[in-house]
């Protein structure tokens, strides 16, 4: 019988969701979100983060096909909405102007910007490769450092100052509509 928690596993599962989630790559993205409702729920959010990921680990395939979905849809659907947030960081313009709540949780904040399309297809990969339980640690530990950033997003905000998150979020921004445009490529067969 093989050992329930492999450590190697647990580490690489663990590294391939932080490239994939890109937390830190997102501060500049949460600290405007927080800017424009003027408040982070984090622990609703990581909540939500954690919920997304394990219940897509388990029913992610199934859950698409009682929509009619396959997975490559579902990953342009996510790059798309990915492609509008960096237009907005990169141009400094809203492109939804609607009315925005108190406090930002689940939508944009949880899903697609940290529990997307791209980390929702990773997942599925890992499923093949991966033992569970070690992906659930995995999604776990990437949780904690989702909830440690949010929840420290005012402070981050601090020490970056006005000029450093202006840069920031243009840089980001740029590398955001990359990670859209080949998350896009990649599931478009033309």
């Amino acid at each position: 019988m093989p050992h329930p928690f492999i450590f190697k596993e647990i580490i690489s599962v663990t590294m391939i969701l932080f490239a994939i989630i890109d937390i830190l790559g997102a501060i500049p993205v949460i600290i405007q979100l927080r800017q424009r409702v003027g408040h982070i729920e984090s622990e609703k959010a990581s909540i939500a983060v954690l919920v997304l990921m394990v219940t897509f680990l388990f029913i992610g395939d199934e859950l698409l096909a009682v929509i009619g979905l396959d997975i490559s849809s579902f990953a342009i659907a996510g790059s798309l909405v990915i492609f509008i947030i960096a237009m907005e960081m990169i141009l400094g313009v809203d492109f939804f102007k609607e009315e925005l709540p108190q406090a930002a949780s689940i939508v944009p904040l949880a899903f697609p910007l940290i529990a997307g399309a791209g980390t929702m297809t990773t997942l599925l990969s890992l499923k093949s490769q991966y033992q569970t339980q070690n992906i659930l640690v995995g999604i776990v530990l990437n949780t904690l450092v989702v909830y440690l950033v949010l929840k420290n997003v005012k402070w981050l905000e601090r020490l970056l100052g006005p000029i450093g998150l202006s840069v920031l979020r243009k840089a980001f921004g740029i590398i955001l509509l990359a990670i859209a445009i080949k998350l896009f490529r990649s599931n478009t067969h033309l």
